[in-house]
């Protein structure tokens, strides 16, 4: 039986700031842990078709797990720069800026010390409510502009999450926020997530070389990335097929069949073991499949669990991959005078 973290594992001082544990409810009995550290889901307890409840995010349990992981994204929020930006380069209005490069040739979700590492300020926070603000300073990790960001978790009495995400600038500047979390719809430590079933509204993906860039944009049709309809994350996991190889398994971005800017069912994934469903909904014109092809092992978990290969998954919705060097992708510009508004909800189910 899963039990929330201890608050007193969550408080240190971080960079001058104090970081702490803060819990949502609702009245479906559904409990998300957030914490100021890297803005971070911690966990999300939620009753399986047992009304057994279960924590189905897969994470740390406590600042230091986080800290000391080899794997820093757990949870997290992300940014400036959510995924890939090719050779940490990009040029706008005339100008070329260099970022941090922490993934191999390129700049991966922000930098060295992106929106995970953070000490996020608690602006507000209620039973189900809480919003936190960061100033990400001009020049911080190479990106141009002061920033000004807030987000806010919201968890309602219809069992869904929802993220919203705003920002302002003073200088022309590019953006894709994202959330990070690790999921396990049979609850963290149950082992594979090969046999989730997952459907995505997407009949197209961005391929990628070997360096995991986009290189265009092509049909999921006959290829191990149709997820059009419900199929297990492992069937076609390990198929013989370059892109497969290049990521280990999925680690790349779909485009959503409806590229509007309304909100749009972009995923469903179920765990026919728990009943458990988890439905992505977003404003985002993509999202990043991510079957946690690079856990190893090597940290260990809530409970003292290892973060075994595939023993969880990411939905991380976001604009592509290395769009400020693809002008053919939706836009990630944001210019002074103008807001950055987003909003993403994890809606939560039982089926039997």
């Amino acid at each position: 039986m899963p039990v929330l973290p201890n608050r007193a594992d969550y408080q240190r001082t971080i960079d001058g700031k104090q970081t702490d544990l803060y819990i949502l409810k609702n009245n479906q009995n559904i409990t998300v842990a957030i914490t100021n550290y890297g803005g971070r889901i911690v966990s999300i307890l939620v009753n399986d078709k047992s009304k057994t409840q279960r924590d189905v995010v897969v994470g740390f349990g406590s600042v230091d797990g986080f800290i000391q992981s080899s794997e820093p994204y757990y949870g997290a929020l992300i940014g400036r720069y959510g995924n890939r930006i090719a050779k940490g380069k990009f040029s706008l209005n005339g100008e070329e800026y260099c970022l941090h490069l922490n993934n191999g040739k390129n700049s991966l979700h922000g930098g060295v010390k992106g929106f995970q590492y953070v000490v996020w300020d608690v602006k507000e926070v209620s039973e189900n409510c809480i919003k936190l603000h960061y100033l990400s300073v001009d020049g911080e990790e190479g990106f141009p502009g002061n920033l000004d960001v807030h987000v806010t978790y919201s968890l309602n009495d219809n069992n869904e999450l929802l993220m919203t995400y705003e920002a302002t600038t003073d200088k022309a500047t590019v953006l894709n926020l994202t959330n990070h979390a690790y999921f396990n719809l049979n609850g963290q430590g149950s082992g594979t997530i090969e046999e989730h079933i997952l459907k995505i509204n997407a009949e197209q993906y961005t391929p990628v070389d070997e360096t995991l860039i986009p290189t265009g944009i092509e049909s999921v049709k006959g290829t191990p990335f149709d997820f059009t309809q419900p199929i297990a994350i492992g069937a076609r996991i390990n198929a013989d097929n370059i892109q497969i190889k290049y990521g280990g398994g999925y680690d790349h971005n779909f485009v959503l069949a409806d590229g509007s800017r309304n909100m749009k069912l972009a995923a469903k994934a179920y765990s026919p073991e728990s009943g458990i469903s988890l439905e992505v909904v977003t404003m985002e014109p993509g999202v990043q499949l991510y079957t946690g092809n690079f856990m190893k092992g090597d940290n260990l978990l809530k409970g003292g669990l290892p973060d075994n290969k595939r023993n969880a998954f990411c939905l991380e919705t976001q604009h592509f991959p290395d769009s400020p060097n693809h002008p053919e992708f939706p836009s990630t510009v944001l210019y002074p005078g103008k807001q950055y508004h987003t909003e993403t909800i994890y809606r939560f189910s039982i089926e039997q």
